[in-house]
Parts: structure tokens; C-alpha cells; sequence
């Protein structure tokens, strides 16, 4: 919500905290199911829980090259006084162990090997010699276990091996590969518009600018933290300060798209606009507008008609800041994302003072520089338009609402752009 301009020009906003903002569009709405193939699943949202048809590795196997034996064979073994097994055969590769471990002997086990019968324990290589044909000298005491897994110790029958709700990692496809999971029911990437507006801006490929005219920076940037979020950007181009036109494109997005992202250019007047026309979208509308965040405070946040729209600062820098702030986790959610992967950061100490005031949350960027005394974040300032404070940042920290500021020599955590 907001109230209407004042006499001089100037807009007045409540304000609401980022949390309170997330939760008041926290739509149930999620995209659909489909199945993908393996080799497209990376990145993709599992629908439900992922489970293993069968055990891993499914066989007890060597974890080392060295012989398979019964461990109480080895016990008091040592340099001085070796323990002495007759090597009954090997284990080829990729097939069953066809010689069992009798008391006594041993059996020659390459890593990844099938465990023999009778054999609860590997000896490595290493800890052996060979001195005659037949026999083998065991120069440490192995334990029961040692040099070996279990055939259900990587995985269980019937276990999860991919959680629904969490974004598929490289490593998550292995598991899958390894159990025999080809194809996996995920959710549909979310189809995020993307909309400029005004006057002054005009596309990138424009060779030569007027006086007053600015390149669309912003839907750029956008398509790229919605691709790293799991998400398709749809782009819907450049609408004047024209409220009919802008009104045309979005209703037009509102039935193509799951999330809807409007850049609502820098002057008062055209953010009017842009919530008059949102407001007129479809129930529930405006949910609020007006973040109590620095940069990004002319944030707008609705639902229409359950399609999230997202109506975002005209300063390039201070739209992407707070589209990572509240964009991100809605387009997350509405792809079925409920565990968000884990940002980097880096705990660093401040070398210099960041103001703010409470009530606030501050998002300040930071280049990390590496001292004697450990890493060292220095706050980096600038004009809401200037795309070179994000470029010039390594990443940024946050100075919280109930805080008045951060005194020189505080130690942050500085989240890293990838």
C-alpha cells in the first residue's frame, strides 16, 4: 500500500520489513510436474522424495588394492612379527569373487572389488610382502571392517537418495545414476516476464544515445539471476509511460507467466503508473509497496490472481539488489523450491564504518581483500544508478533493521557473488 504523492512531488511509502513482505505473498502456487532425463534434470526441483530401489553398492566390497582376510587372522601382527596367510586367489574386477577366505589364507582384492565369503576385512597392500610364492606376510593387524563397505552402506533399500524440494546438485545426479534413476518428476522451471518501462530507456543494441536516453541494463542482469535460480526468463521488452500499453503487456504476461518482474523506471510518477496498473491486474493486488531496505525502498509486491508480480526500483543497482532479496525466493518457491541451495560467504572484518539507521535493512557491497590478520570487506558506495559499485563488488553484507550502523572493525559475513 501507499499513499498518494504529495503536493510537492515528493512519495511517501509504509514501509514493510523483507521477511513480512515474503510472507504476505507466500502463494501456494507452484509450476507443474514433468519428467526430464537425467542428463537435464541439474538444477531441477524434484517434485517428491527420490527413493533407491535397491541397496548400494548392492555388494560388500574392497575400498582398497590388498588382501581379503578373516581380521582375527591378523590380530598381534606387526614388522617384527608378521602374520603368515596362504593367498588362496584374486578377485577380478567387475565379476564374483569365486574363492571363499578359509582360516589361515587370503585372497588378492583390487579396489572396488567383491568382498570373498569368510573375508570380513581388507588389508592394504601396503601393509604386507611378499616374500615367497603362495604366501603372504601381513605386517599390521587389521579390524574387522577395516579396508571394506557394507552392501547397503552407501545406501538403503528403499532410502531417499534425492529430497523433494531441493534443487538438484552434480553430485545428486550420480546418486540417481548409481541407483538406476534415468528419468526424475520435477517441477516445471518457472516462466518469469520481465518488463522495462520508460520513456528514457531504450534496448542495448541502440548504437547511439540521446540526451536523457539509458540502455536497458536491468532485464539483462534480471534473465541472469532468474536462469541461477532455476527459472526461464521471458522477456517482454521495453512499454513507454504509457499505462494502456503497460497495461496490455502485463495482463498478456499474467496468462504466459508464473512470476511477472517490472522494472517501473526512476521517476515518482512513473512508478505511480505502474501500481495504478498492477492494482488493476486481478484480487488480491497490491500487498505492499515499499520496502524498508536500502537501496530498493519503491518496491511493489502483488498477487494477481495467484501470478506473483514483483514491481522493482528503475536504478539498476537497487533493482538487483532487491530482486535478490524478495525476487529470488519467490521465483524459488513458485518452482517448488523449499530448501534453497546454501549462499558462499566469507566472515570478514569491516575496515571501515557503514552508517544506517533502524528500522532498516541495509544491503552494502563489498570488495574482500586478504590480510595478515584474515580477510578484511570494504564497503563500497555509489549513486543508485551506478552498475559499476556491483561490478567492482565481491559480494555484500547486511546491516540488520535494528541496527544504527557498524562500526569500523566489525566482523561481517560477506555473501560472494558466484
Amino acid at each position: 500500500m501507499t499513499h498518494p504523492p504529495s503536493g510537492n512531488g515528493r512519495e511517501f511509502f509504509t514501509t514493510t520489513t523483507v521477511g513480512a513482505a515474503l510472507a504476505l505473498l507466500a502463494s501456494p502456487r507452484t509450476t507443474p510436474v514433468e519428467r526430464v532425463p537425467l542428463a537435464d534434470a541439474l538444477g531441477r526441483t524434484p517434485a517428491a522424495p527420490v527413493t533407491a530401489a535397491a541397496a548400494l553398492p548392492g555388494f560388500a566390497r574392497s575400498t582398497v588394492d590388498g588382501f581379503a582376510v578373516r581380521a582375527a587372522d591378523t590380530f598381534g601382527a606387526s614388522e617384527g612379527l608378521p602374520a603368515y596367510l596362504d593367498v588362496a586367489g584374486s578377485v577380478a574386477m567387475g565379476r564374483p569373487a569365486e574363492v571363499p577366505v578359509q582360516p589361515g589364507a587370503a585372497v588378492a582384492v583390487p579396489t572396488g572389488g567383491v568382498l570373498p565369503d569368510g573375508a570380513d576385512a581388507v588389508v592394504m597392500v601396503e601393509h604386507t610382502q611378499v616374500t615367497m610364492p603362495g604366501s603372504v606376510e601381513v605386517v599390521r593387524p587389521a579390524a574387522p571392517g577395516d579396508g571394506t563397505v557394507r552392501a547397503d552402506e552407501d545406501v538403503a533399500a528403499g532410502a531417499h537418495i534425492a529430497p523433494a524440494g531441493r534443487p538438484l546438485r552434480a553430485q545428486d545426479l550420480g546418486m540417481l545414476a548409481a541407483a538406476g534413476v534415468v528419468e526424475v518428476s520435477v517441477h516445471r522451471r518457472p516462466r518469469v516476464g520481465i518488463v522495462s518501462t520508460g520513456d528514457e530507456v531504450v534496448p542495448p543494441e541502440t548504437v547511439r544515445l540521446t540526451p536523457g536516453q539509458v540502455r536497458d541494463a536491468t532485464a539483462a542482469a534480471l534473465a541472469g539471476l532468474v536462469t541461477g535460480a532455476g527459472g526461464e526468463p521471458v522477456p517482454l521488452g521495453i512499454v513507454g509511460d504509457d499505462a494502456d500499453a503497460l497495461e496490455r503487456v502485463l495482463r498478456d504476461a499474467l496468462e504466459r507467466c508464473d512470476v511477472v518482474v517490472v522494472s517501473a523506471g526512476s521517476s515518482v510518477g512513473a512508478r505511480d503508473e505502474t501500481a495504478g496498473v498492477v492494482a488493476r491486474l486481478g484480487a488480491p493486488g497490491i500487498l505492499c509497496h515499499g520496502l524498508a531496505v536500502r537501496p530498493g525502498k519503491p518496491t511493489l509486491l502483488a498477487d494477481c490472481g495467484g501470478v506473483p508480480v514483483i514491481g522493482l526500483p528503475g536504478n539498476p543497482l537497487s533493482a538487483l539488489v532487491v530482486f535478490r532479496l524478495v525476487g529470488l525466493p519467490v521465483v524459488r518457491r513458485v518452482g517448488g523450491t523449499t530448501v534453497a541451495p546454501p549462499e558462499p560467504t566469507v566472515r570478514a572484518r569491516l575496515d571501515r564504518q557503514v552508517p544506517s539507521q533502524t528500522g532498516r535493512l541495509d544491503v552494502v557491497q563489498a570488495r574482500v581483500t586478504t590480510s595478515a590478520d584474515g580477510p578484511v570487506a570494504s564497503p563500497l558506495f555509489g549513486a543508485s544508478a551506478l552498475l559499476s559499485v556491483l561490478t567492482s563488488a565481491d559480494g555484500w553484507l547486511v546491516v540488520p533493521e535494528e541496527a544504527t550502523g557498524l562500526p569500523a572493525g566489525t566482523a561481517v559475513d560477506v555473501t560472494l557473488y558466484r
